[in-house]
């Protein structure tokens, strides 16, 4: 039986998003992915756009909250910011484990030029895939 991984996040609209879909590219053969926030803010555009650059679509995904999936029994829960690690919900059997990242919205609210915007986006995708490839040995 495959176990279920959760990627939680405040809003489930980048940092999460981006974490499902490098897990669902490299290991939806050993495990079943998801993610969702505390709150739910919408699926960032610009967070479909650089994972698509990097070759995996998440377009299809939606922002959730945890109250969604409720019916899911997580073996992992991975938090993905601080806020979302202060704030996780208590999940039975589930073991918890931070792995946080900066938040792109945030560090690009008062920039104007898209691509020094694009290129703070690039830099978290490519450090939460990084992270994607050695999770087994948070397992």
């Amino acid at each position: 039986m495959m176990k279920n991984i959760l990627f939680l996040c405040t809003g489930n609209s980048c940092r999460s998003q981006m974490a499902e879909g490098w897990c669902k590219h490299y290991l939806s053969h050993k495990y079943n992915v998801y993610s969702a926030g505390t709150k739910k803010h919408g699926l960032n555009p610009r967070a479909v756009k650089v994972m698509e650059e990097a070759g995996v679509n998440i377009s299809d995904h939606y922002s959730k909250t945890v109250d969604e999936i409720e019916d899911v029994e997580f073996d992992y829960v991975f938090t993905v910011c601080g806020h979302a690690n202060e704030n996780c919900p208590y999940f039975p059997g589930g073991k918890v484990i931070h792995i946080g990242f900066d938040d792109p919205p945030q560090l690009t609210k008062n920039m104007e030029d898209e691509e020094k915007i694009l290129s703070v986006y690039r830099r978290v995708r490519d450090e939460i895939k990084l992270s994607i490839e050695e999770i087994e040995t948070h397992l």
